[in-house]
């Protein structure tokens, strides 16, 4: 009859102390992989700001409001993004 090898449960702390001592070698590692978020989130807004915003939507031939949205919030982050590196550049070109 073949022994059970039971293999000894690590404890958090066991754990964050094996991934501290192979952090910096490389070879300990798998290689990286990418990962998407597959559950969407979600946004509460006031029914007024929905109504608004589907009628943009259609305005815009665009068939789902949440199309819309993500394409308008992608677009507004992305420049409020370059105004801020730009702040940044002008704040550290003014304390030179």
């Amino acid at each position: 009859m073949k022994d059970k090898i039971t293999k000894k449960k690590l404890s958090e702390k066991e754990i964050d102390e094996i991934v501290v001592s192979q952090a910096d070698d490389d070879s300990a590692w798998e290689e990286a992989i990418e990962t998407r978020r597959t559950k969407k989130s979600s946004l509460a807004i006031s029914a007024e700001l929905a109504l608004r915003a589907a009628f943009l939507a259609k305005l815009h031939r665009e068939n789902s409001m949440e199309k819309w949205l993500t394409r308008i919030i992608q677009e507004r982050i992305e420049l409020e993004e370059v105004a801020f590196r730009e702040a940044k550049r002008e704040m550290a070109g003014i304390s030179r």
